[in-house]
């Protein structure tokens, strides 16, 4: 996962209306009906199907850490889908998506000005276009560069060129050298 896929999930746990479970063997239930069948679950987590039924009885109850993170982030991923798909709606339709960076921004611009790339700090809110073009190209599984295109293009209409108002010959804006990326929609 890139940093946009990061930023996209923990958007969509925020939405969450009820935090996922947390003791393990309410967790691995849940998993067992989210894939049906513990040799799922054990495909899932790299563990084999007696360790999932062992830790679903309470048998064994302290996975290795790196197993603990895969069942934190398995529960996680699948947790409140109907919310997650309303939100991404929500914004893709209307509501749009908040950007929050610290970033190297460059771009090409007019000759006569400077085109140098800096690191800005720069909270925008994008069209909700922007949202549906972002959140398309995630689910086709598109890498982070991609995502960072999409991004950087609604960066150049909304911030750079004020919809068009100002800044007319900058062109193919980009992103690099992000420090942080935070998504609120």
């Amino acid at each position: 996962m890139g940093q946009i896929d990061d930023a996209i999930e923990r958007a969509d746990r925020e939405a969450f209306t009820r935090e996922p479970p947390k003791a393990l063997p309410t967790r691995i239930n849940y998993l067992l009906k989210q894939l049906g069948s513990a040799k799922a679950v054990a495909a899932e987590l790299g563990v084999t199907a007696d360790s999932v039924n062992r830790y679903r009885r309470g048998a064994r109850k302290n996975p290795p850490k790196d197993i603990t993170a895969k069942i934190d982030a398995a529960v996680r991923s699948r947790w409140q889908p109907l919310v997650r798909k309303r939100r991404r709606k929500q914004a893709a339709a209307t509501g749009g998506i908040t950007v929050e960076t610290r970033a190297r921004f460059g771009y090409t611009a007019p000759i006569g000005t400077t085109d140098d790339g800096r690191f800005r700090r720069l909270t925008v809110h994008l069209p909700a276009t922007y949202a549906q073009r972002l959140f398309d190209a995630r689910d086709a599984g598109a890498d982070d560069q991609e995502m960072r295109r999409i991004i950087a293009e609604g960066f150049k209409d909304i911030y750079f060129q004020d919809g068009g108002s100002r800044a007319t010959g900058i062109s193919d804006v980009a992103i690099n050298d992000i420090d942080y990326l935070d998504l609120d929609f």
